[in-house]
C-alpha cells in the first residue's frame, strides 16, 4: 500500500500550498468512491469497449514534447486546480513523469509524483468498480511509469484483466440469451399459428353441421292461438253480447214517444202489420268467428208492395265495420207477405260465436 508523506522542504518553497490542494482532490476522490457513474448515452458501461483497444502511453506525445519549465508551470498550475491525475493529457502527474524523463534527479519532482501515487491508485480502483477500464488502464499506466514496483500494481493489473473478462462474459451471455429468446417467441408464435389453424378447422366443421341440421329440420310449425288469449276474447265477446242485449231490452221498455206525427205512425203501424216468409240467418264473418267475436249491426231497409226487400244500409253497428257486410246481404234476401205500400222500419241482427 502506497503511504501518504510530506514534500520536501524545497518542494514547499517552490509550491506553497500544494499539500492543501492535494488534501482537498483526496477528499474528493475519496467522496466519489460511494457514487456510481451512469451509463452512456448508448446504454453500455464506460467498460464495454475497453477490451478492444490497447491502453494509451502515459505521457501523451504533446506532454512529452514540452520544455522543463513549461512542465513545471503547468505541474503547479493543474495543482492548484486540482487536475492531479484527470484529464488526460492536462493532469499534474503527466506533467510531473515528462519533467522527470528531462530531470531525473530533481528531488522536488519525485517527491511530487510519490505524493501523487496514492490519488492515482483511488481512482484506478473506482474505475475499475464502474468498469471504465479505458480510464483504469491509463490511471494504470501512470502508477507504473511512476513506480514500476509498486505493490498495488499487480492487484490493480489482475483487476482490470478480470473485470474486462467478466464484461466479455456479461456480453457473450445476453447475446445468448437474446438468440434464445429470439428461438424461443419464433417457437411460441409457431405452435399459436398451429393451435388457431386446428381450432379454426374444427369451428367451421362445426358450423357447417349446424348449417345442414337446420336445412334438414322440417319447417316450424304455425303457431297457435294461445289458450288463454282465447278465453279472454270469448269472455269479452260474451259481456259485449250481454251488455247488447241489455241495451236492446231498455230500449224496448221505454215508453213510446208522444204525439207522433201522422206519418210516423201510418209507418209504425205498417211495420208492425209486416209479416216475415223468409228471414235466412247472415253469415258469420271467418275472421270473427276464429277470434270468438261478437256483436250486432242495426239495419234499416224498406218492404215493397210485393214483400221484396230494397234499400237496406246500416244504421249503426258494434264493432264497426266487422258484421256490416253480412247483415246487410242476408237482410237483402227477407222476404215479406205483400203489403198496400211501400213500408221502411230497422232490425237489429246480434252476432254470437255461441249460438
Amino acid at each position: 500500500m502506497f503511504v501518504v508523506k510530506p514534500f520536501s522542504r524545497l518542494a514547499e518553497q517552490r509550491r506553497p500550498g500544494f499539500h492543501l490542494a492535494l488534501g482537498i482532490a483526496l477528499a474528493c476522490a475519496v467522496a466519489g468512491c460511494s457514487k456510481d457513474e451512469p451509463a452512456s448515452a448508448d446504454g453500455t458501461t464506460p467498460g464495454t469497449a475497453a477490451t478492444a483497444a490497447p491502453p494509451a502511453p502515459a505521457v501523451s506525445a504533446q506532454v512529452a514534447a514540452m520544455g522543463a519549465d513549461q512542465l513545471r508551470e503547468s505541474a503547479s498550475t493543474a495543482l492548484r486546480e486540482q487536475r492531479l491525475y484527470a484529464p488526460a493529457g492536462n493532469n499534474a502527474m503527466e506533467y510531473y513523469l515528462a519533467l522527470r524523463d528531462k530531470q531525473p534527479n530533481d528531488p522536488a519532482v519525485v517527491s511530487a509524483l510519490t505524493d501523487l501515487q496514492p490519488y492515482a491508485l483511488i481512482a484506478t480502483e473506482q474505475s475499475i468498480g464502474r468498469e471504465d477500464f479505458v480510464e483504469a488502464q491509463r490511471l494504470y499506466a501512470l502508477m507504473e511509469k511512476t513506480d514500476p514496483q509498486a505493490p498495488a500494481l499487480p492487484r490493480l493489473k489482475a483487476s482490470i484483466a478480470a473485470g474486462q473478462q467478466a464484461v466479455a462474459q456479461r456480453a457473450v451471455d445476453e447475446k445468448t440469451r437474446t438468440e434464445d429468446e429470439a428461438k424461443r417467441q419464433a417457437d411460441l408464435e409457431k405452435q399459436r399459428a398451429a393451435q388457431q389453424a386446428q381450432d379454426q378447422q374444427r369451428a367451421a366443421a362445426q358450423l357447417q353441421q349446424q348449417q345442414a341440421a337446420a336445412a334438414a329440420a322440417p319447417p316450424p310449425a304455425p303457431a297457435q292461438p294461445d289458450a288463454a288469449a282465447q278465453a279472454a276474447q270469448r269472455e269479452a265477446a260474451q259481456r259485449e253480447a250481454e251488455r247488447r242485449a241489455a241495451e236492446q231490452r231498455a230500449a224496448a221498455a221505454a215508453p213510446a214517444p208522444a204525439a207522433p206525427a201522422p206519418a210516423a205512425a201510418s209507418t209504425a203501424a205498417a211495420s208492425n202489420d209486416l209479416r216475415p216468409i223468409s228471414m235466412p240467418q247472415p253469415r258469420y264473418p271467418a275472421a270473427a268467428l276464429r277470434a270468438r267475436q261478437s256483436g250486432s249491426v242495426q239495419v234499416e231497409f224498406t218492404v215493397a208492395p210485393d214483400g221484396s226487400v230494397s234499400a237496406a244500409r246500416v244504421v249503426s253497428a258494434q264493432p264497426d265495420r266487422v258484421f256490416d257486410r253480412e247483415a246487410v246481404a242476408a237482410v237483402r234476401r227477407w222476404r215479406f207477405q205483400p203489403v198496400d205500400s211501400p213500408v221502411t222500419t230497422r232490425r237489429t241482427i246480434a252476432f254470437n260465436p255461441g249460438n
